[in-house]
Order: structure tokens, then C-alpha cells, then sequence
């Protein structure tokens, strides 16, 4: 009886396993390497400075350290999954300090010490036949369709943490104050979120597929600095 209880157990281990996605295993990349693994650059047309992503040792681990001087860039990863499948996003991220300069609220304010991307896929039928145009047009000049919507985790300066508020630039993106102020600068910290409950909660409606995650330090719009480290990034089943 007892064997047959470890088979089964032995069995069901690596379905367990495989259920979670190591979308950013940062720390099983090599040091002063080129992050690699399906990420990308993300860029900007209109932005000539890129904040600059290297992969250091901090610590035990290999992480991604993020360096922006009046610049934005970021690293994605393309993805193509139903949310409900593995609805829970964890990371840890550390900043060296906030970027006090910073706004959500207002254009010239849109720069954050560390912020996560969520994207969800372009779905036409979910949008006016005007926005498909403007989809289309995006599509000729990018060579692919932008997102359907996004989530923005971020570390603000000082709006308290769980607010909510549209990017910007743009109502097809929010904003998620995940942490706030400069307390736990230095530090790393673990964050988890369910993103598929995040998503009904800011568009008030069931997401598409997750298209791609990234990660950003950006200060373009301050014209500050900002350095900032992420962990492995991980998507998850909900308990």
C-alpha cells in the first residue's frame, strides 16, 4: 500500500512542477551574460536614451540590475497563455530609492524606479472598428498588433500601496501601486499577485490571453537617475 501511495506520488510530482512558468529565471543565467531565454529589448521610437540591464551578482543569486540616466527602456518576454491557467505572478525586486520627481497622474510624471508589465492580447472583437483601424496602422509600423491591455505593477513614490489609476498616456493600461515610498529601499522584496483577479478588478471585464511581461526603470520624463534590481519572475497556479 505504501509503495503504491509513493508511485502516485512520484507521479503527480512533475505534473506539480510543470504547472508553474520560470518566465525570468535571471538567477540561472550567467553572470555578466546577455539576458537571453526569449527576452527582448523593449524600445522606444521616440526615446534616443536606454536604461541599461545587465545581469550581476548580488548576493547568492544572478539578478537583473537596471541603470536609467534620463532614459527608459525595458526587457520583455513574449507570452501566449489564458491567464486563468496560472493567474498568480511572484518577483522580488529591489530599488536603490524611488523616484521622488515621479507622478502616475500626469504625463511628464510616468517614471518609476521598478514597474512589471503584464500584456494581454489584441483581441478585435473587444474593440470599435475605429480602434481595429488604429490597430491595423500599429501593426504596419511595429510589425505586430500592440497589446489589448496592461497591467503596470509599480513602485511609486508616494501614492499608497493597492491604488489603482489609468497610465497616463493611455486608459488601455493601469497602474498598480504595489509598493510605495523609500522605507524598504535596499532591500529585496517578494511580491505575489493575481493577476487575473487584478484584471477584473481594473477593466472590469475577463482578461484575453497574457501576450508577454516586462520589466522597466525609466526616468526620460524626470531626467533623473533610478537603479533597481529584479528576481526571477515566475507565473503560478492559485492555491
Amino acid at each position: 500500500m505504501r509503495r503504491a501511495l509513493a508511485a502516485a506520488m512520484a507521479a503527480l510530482a512533475p505534473v506539480a512542477v510543470a504547472a508553474s512558468l520560470d518566465v525570468a529565471p535571471f538567477s540561472r543565467m550567467e553572470e555578466g551574460g546577455t539576458v537571453g531565454q526569449g527576452w527582448q529589448p523593449l524600445e522606444f521610437r521616440k526615446i534616443e536614451r536606454r536604461t541599461r540591464y545587465a545581469l550581476v551578482r548580488d548576493g547568492d543569486a544572478v539578478v537583473l540590475r537596471a541603470d536609467a540616466d534620463a532614459s527608459a527602456s525595458g526587457v520583455v518576454h513574449r507570452l501566449d497563455g489564458p491567464a486563468a491557467a496560472r493567474p498568480m505572478l511572484s518577483w522580488r525586486w529591489k530599488i536603490a530609492d524611488v523616484v521622488t520627481a515621479g507622478d502616475p497622474r500626469r504625463k511628464d510624471g510616468d517614471d518609476y524606479a521598478a514597474r512589471v508589465y503584464v500584456t494581454f492580447r489584441y483581441d478585435p472583437s473587444r474593440v470599435s472598428a475605429v480602434e481595429r483601424a488604429k490597430y491595423a496602422l500599429a501593426k504596419q509600423l511595429d510589425g505586430e498588433y500592440p497589446p489589448h491591455a496592461g497591467l503596470t505593477y509599480v513602485w511609486d513614490a508616494r501614492l499608497p500601496p493597492g491604488t489603482v489609476l489609468p497610465n497616463a498616456y493611455t486608459d488601455r493600461v493601469r497602474m498598480i501601486v504595489v509598493r510605495s515610498g523609500g522605507a524598504e529601499a535596499g532591500r529585496w522584496v517578494a511580491e505575489t499577485r493575481n493577476v487575473l483577479e487584478d484584471y477584473r478588478r481594473a477593466f472590469g471585464e475577463e482578461p484575453p490571453p497574457v501576450s508577454g511581461i516586462a520589466v522597466m526603470t525609466d526616468t526620460d520624463q524626470t531626467g533623473g537617475r533610478a537603479t533597481a534590481w529584479y528576481g526571477d519572475i515566475r507565473f503560478m497556479p492559485a492555491p
